[in-house]
C-alpha cells in the first residue's frame, strides 16, 4: 500500500474517514479531470490546429480525445483502489486488469497514430523516397508487429509477470522456427525487398529470364502473380523473382512500347516509296501512337531482299499483339495494291546429267 502525501490524506478526510467514499471522491475527481483534458483538446486545441493548412492535426487531436479521457479514467479507478485497501488478491487482480486496459488503449492508439503519419508523409514523398504509396501497407504491417510485440511486453510487466525465461523460450522457439520455415522467410524478406524497391508494380506488363510474360495482378509478401495473355494465371515465389533478371514493358518514362514490324522487298524496288507506304499505314492506324512519330529505316541488303523495319509505338502493351497482326495484314495488302513485291527465297537446282539405266 502506498504512503499518501500528508495534504492530499488531509483534503480526503473532508469526506469523513470512511474509505469507501474517499475512494469515491477519487473516482468523481478523475471523471472531471479527464472532462476538462477532454475539453482542452476538443477546444482549445482544435482552435490552434484550425489554422493549420494540413488536417493531419485535426485527426491526431480526434484519435487522442478518447485514450486520454480513459486513461484518466482508469488512474482514477487505480488510485481508488489502492485507497480501499482491498486484500493483496484482490487488489493485485484489479490493478492487473486496469493496468493492462491502459497498455491495450495505448497499443491501439499508437497503431492507428502510426498509419495516420504513414499516409501523411507517403503524400508527400517524392518518387526518390523509401516511403510511397504503394508501401504504405509493408510499413504500416511492420509496425503494428512491433507495437503488438511492446504491447505484449507491458501486458506481462502489468501483472509483474518476469519476462527474462520468456524471452529466452521465444529466442530458443525463434531459432527452430526460422530453420523450419527457412524458404518461407525468404519469400517473406523477398517480398519486402521488392515492395521497397518496386522493380514491377500491379498492372506491369514484364518477361522473367525464365520465360514468363504477362500483367502483374498481385505483388504479396510471399509471390508475385501474373496473368498471360491465355488468362492463366502464374504465381511465383518472391525468392526466386527476386534473383531473377525482369523486363518491365510497362517501364521507363512512359508504358507506351515500339513495335518492330520487319519487311523485305525485292530488290530493284523504290525505296522511298515503301517507306512511304509504310508510315502511310501506320499513321492511319487508330492505336498506333502519334507520339512519338512512326519511322521507317532500311536496315540491310538482305540474301534475296532489301530488308525495311517499320518502327511504331502503341500506348500499353497489352495492344502489341492486336495492332502487330493488324499491321502486318494491312501492309501485305497495300504492297499488293501498290505493285510492291515480297521476294521469298528460291532455289534452282541444275541436273548435269541424269543417271543412265542398265
Amino acid at each position: 500500500m502506498p504512503e499518501w502525501p500528508a495534504s492530499f490524506q488531509e483534503w480526503l478526510t473532508w469526506v469523513g474517514p470512511n474509505r469507501y467514499a474517499q475512494a469515491l471522491l477519487i473516482v468523481v475527481i478523475a471523471l472531471i479531470a479527464a472532462k476538462l483534458v477532454g475539453w482542452t483538446i476538443s477546444d482549445l486545441l482544435r482552435r490552434l490546429t484550425a489554422h493549420t493548412k494540413t488536417e493531419i492535426d485535426d485527426r491526431l487531436l480526434s484519435l487522442l480525445h478518447k485514450p486520454l479521457f480513459q486513461t484518466v479514467v482508469l488512474a482514477g479507478l487505480g488510485l481508488a483502489t489502492l485507497r480501499l485497501e482491498l486484500p493483496a488478491t484482490p487488489e493485485w487482480l484489479t490493478i492487473g486488469i486496469l493496468k493492462s486496459l491502459v497498455v491495450i488503449i495505448w497499443s491501439v492508439l499508437a497503431v492507428r497514430l502510426t498509419r495516420v503519419l504513414l499516409e501523411a508523409l507517403s503524400l508527400r514523398a517524392g518518387e526518390s523516397q523509401l516511403l510511397q504509396a504503394r508501401t504504405v501497407p509493408l510499413f504500416s504491417n511492420l509496425a503494428t508487429v512491433v507495437i503488438a510485440g511492446g504491447a505484449v511486453y507491458f501486458l506481462f510487466l502489468s501483472w509483474n509477470i518476469d519476462v527474462t525465461a520468456w524471452l529466452a523460450s521465444a529466442g530458443i522457439v525463434g531459432i527452430a522456427l526460422g530453420f523450419a520455415a527457412k524458404d518461407t522467410l525468404a519469400n517473406l524478406f523477398s517480398g519486402l525487398f521488392i515492395l521497397a524497391d518496386a522493380p514491377y508494380k500491379v498492372g506491369d506488363f514484364i518477361v522473367l529470364d525464365t520465360g514468363e510474360r504477362g500483367q502483374v495482378t498481385q505483388v504479396g509478401l510471399r509471390s508475385t502473380r501474373l496473368l498471360t495473355r491465355d488468362d492463366i494465371e502464374v504465381t511465383i515465389p518472391n525468392a526466386v523473382i527476386a534473383n531473377a533478371k525482369i523486363i518491365n514493358e510497362s517501364g521507363g518514362p512512359w508504358q507506351k512500347q515500339r513495335l518492330r514490324v520487319p519487311v523485305g522487298v525485292a530488290y530493284g524496288s523504290d525505296i522511298d516509296h515503301v517507306k512511304s507506304v509504310l508510315l502511310d499505314i501506320a499513321l492511319k492506324h487508330s492505336e498506333v501512337a502519334s507520339d512519338p512519330e512512326p519511322r521507317a529505316r532500311f536496315r540491310s541488303f538482305g540474301a534475296s531482299s532489301l530488308d525495311l523495319e517499320l518502327l511504331c509505338w502503341v500506348e500499353e502493351p497489352v495492344l502489341r499483339g492486336s495492332v502487330l497482326d493488324a499491321l502486318n495484314t494491312t501492309i501485305y495488302k497495300r504492297f499488293a495494291e501498290e505493285k510492291i513485291q515480297i521476294p521469298f527465297p528460291q532455289r534452282d537446282v541444275y541436273v548435269k546429267r541424269f543417271p543412265s539405266r542398265t
